[in-house]
């Protein structure tokens, strides 16, 4: 029960003749601090002063509790408290002070002695639903910690964290390689937490290079994003000679499902599949991250046929105004003919062409635009779109690596000479994806929003970011034309398998 809700809080020293006020307005004399404050007047509560809380799994470090003289127990509560960007106590952060500063207000409250559960626990440290808490670790925090409504600083969730078994290479298992690259090498694993399959991509330390920089981005980026179509992230364990990162497992990628299908979807499918895409990608576009990667081998997909957006290495948070990147970014066949031409002035409409090659190329079974070389890529590009002139692309005739390539002035194709399968709405939303202008291609907000997915429902666009739609009965997967069980060779397999995951 709140003491203080609107009258100002006075502390009195009631073993005092005069019993003057020891605390006006929730703030001790200005030339104290909160510890010296509690020293000097500890003869009036007739205990010695207690000791800041040092359990992990309690409170921020600024918040102080004192025992009055009827033996209940009263906390002081802070209520303006500075929050980290995280939602955290900025006081003990990690590069914050140890000291306590006194509070600018305090509220008393009495606590009961209530029993802490996992449930508990679980939403204290966003943990999964299966974790396995260490025997007689609830016990300990029974014991030691003071109450959850208290704000947790960062230094305390990561020792809470790494009591329970996270950070910790011994908590995971591999069980299968998965593939293998120049930094990096992908296992299939096991975690002794959950039980749970995960994906353990293990990255090579160098002394003198350190972390490489696409391990850096994607562990800055992905800690930050949480969707239910984006990989998730679920622990980094770092020693001296690897920085290993914990993915959720699913089961194959988005080219691997397609091979298993001879390359043959049901439209229903490529339809639930691309929506996904921009789903987990709009997500990604409103806070301001590109991709810049995307392709069928980085797309994964479990056997419920959720969809989730990974491999962020080259991604990167795009800040305003535009900044110049690099344009050697997104796998040849799915770079934008912008790009290719050398810009490096882009936004979020970067990942749109991508996205109209990979639906395209569900749609009608094979890639959109399969070029060996920059030159052999805008060449086929132009060759189905036509090339582009003052009108279709304003300011392409200044380009200089335009004009030295010299192209042949192609014309314009139906798109419906080359992928049949798709009804009107399908064509009209490819070829929104396909501009040559990046300011005029569909972002994945509108691109959600079109006719092509009316027969998904409306509830698909109101669903919570961390939920699947598979959650919707309306929405379901059909049984492939061309589907087989997939019987590749181990070696095979085992070459192809998670490319997308490896530098």
């Amino acid at each position: 029960m709140c003491l203080c809700e609107r009258e100002p809080l006075i502390w009195r020293d009631l073993n005092s003749p005069c019993n003057k006020p020891i605390v006006r307005n929730g703030r001790p004399p200005s030339a104290h601090s909160v510890h010296s404050f509690l020293h000097q007047y500890a003869g009036s509560f007739k205990k010695p002063p207690l000791r800041r809380p040092q359990s992990v799994i309690g409170g921020g470090l600024g918040s102080l509790m004192v025992m009055p003289r009827n033996g209940s127990r009263l906390d002081i509560v802070h209520e303006n408290l500075k929050m980290g960007s995280d939602g955290e106590s900025d006081q003990a952060s990690g590069t914050s002070s140890d000291e306590v500063q006194s509070p600018t207000g305090v509220c008393l409250r009495n606590r009961g002695n209530r029993r802490i559960s996992a449930e508990d626990l679980n939403k204290r440290l966003s943990l999964p639903a299966d974790i396995r808490i260490p025997d007689g670790y609830l016990q300990k925090l029974q014991l030691n910690s003071p109450p959850f409504d208290q704000p947790l600083s960062r230094r305390s969730r990561r020792a809470s964290l790494s009591e329970i078994g996270f950070g910790k290479l011994e908590s995971y298992i591999k069980l299968d390689k998965l593939g293998e690259g120049t930094y990096a090498t992908v296992y299939k694993g096991r975690s002794k937490l959950t039980d749970n399959l995960v994906a353990l991509k293990e990255i090579r330390l160098e002394h003198e290079e350190g972390a490489p920089c696409t391990a850096i981005r994607e562990v800055s980026l992905l800690k930050d994003l949480k969707h239910a179509n984006i990989v998730t992230l679920h622990d980094i364990v770092h020693t001296d000679k690897s920085l290993t990162l914990v993915f959720e497992y699913l089961d194959k990628d988005l080219k691997q499902y397609m091979d298993d299908c001879g390359n043959i979807l049901s439209m229903q499918n490529v339809k639930i599949f691309l929506f996904q895409i921009l789903r987990g990608l709009a997500y990604c576009h409103r806070r301001k991250v590109l991709h810049r990667d995307l392709k069928p081998q980085n797309l994964l997909i479990n056997d419920r046929g959720e969809l989730k957006l990974a491999d962020f290495g080259l991604a990167r948070a795009k800040s305003v105004p535009t900044k110049t990147y690099s344009n050697e970014v997104v796998t040849l066949w799915y770079r934008p003919p912008d790009v290719l031409l050398g810009s490096s002035e882009y936004s979020t409409q970067i990942d749109m062409w991508g996205v109209g090659c990979i639906f395209y190329e569900m749609a009608a079974g094979r890639p959109l635009f399969p070029g060996s070389t920059v030159e052999d890529e805008l060449h086929l590009i132009f060759r189905l779109l036509g090339t582009p002139t003052e009108d279709s692309w304003p300011g392409i005739s200044s380009i200089e690596e335009f004009k030295s390539y010299k192209f042949p002035k192609y014309k314009t194709q139906p798109l419906i000479n080359h992928a049949p399968r798709l009804d009107n709405d399908g064509l009209d939303l490819l070829m929104s994806f396909l501009k040559f202008e990046s300011k005029k291609r569909v972002s994945a907000d509108e691109a959600m929003r079109q006719p092509y997915f009316r027969s998904l429902g409306p509830r698909v666009h109101t669903l919570p970011e961390n939920m699947s739609i598979f959650t919707l009965k309306e929405v379901q997967l059909q049984k492939d034309p061309g589907y087989r069980n997939s019987s590749h060779p181990e070696s095979g397999n085992g070459k192809n398998r998670r490319q997308s995951m490896l530098f």
